[in-house]
């Protein structure tokens, strides 16, 4: 996302992939920071910027390991990225690096 851009919403991202961006904002979910029905369309970078810097905040007392989330954010944030990983598998996303990767 460049910073002159407004974000499309993790609804509108090009199906098969799973972007950063997409990442900030299902962790948003996850913590409850946004409600799951926000896309966050719209928004700005300096918004995202904003949510980043709160998700980041979320994560840092269990280290950033979803291992470490007690069982309701762990519950959370598994179903939160299978739905993820599913969408993007059937539009043909393949998380296994090539050997020129």
């Amino acid at each position: 996302m460049k910073a002159n851009k407004i974000y499309a919403g993790i609804d509108q991202e090009t199906p098969g992939t799973i972007t950063p961006t997409g990442n900030i904002v299902r962790d948003a979910w996850v913590f409850g920071l946004i409600p799951e029905t926000e896309t966050c369309a719209g928004w700005t970078l300096q918004g995202i910027d904003q949510l980043y810097d709160r998700v980041t905040a979320a994560w840092a007392p269990y280290g950033h390991l979803a291992s470490r989330l007690p069982p309701e954010l762990r519950e959370r944030h598994a179903r939160i990225y299978a739905e993820a990983v599913a969408r993007a598998r059937a539009h043909g996303w393949n998380p296994e690096l090539g050997d020129s990767d």
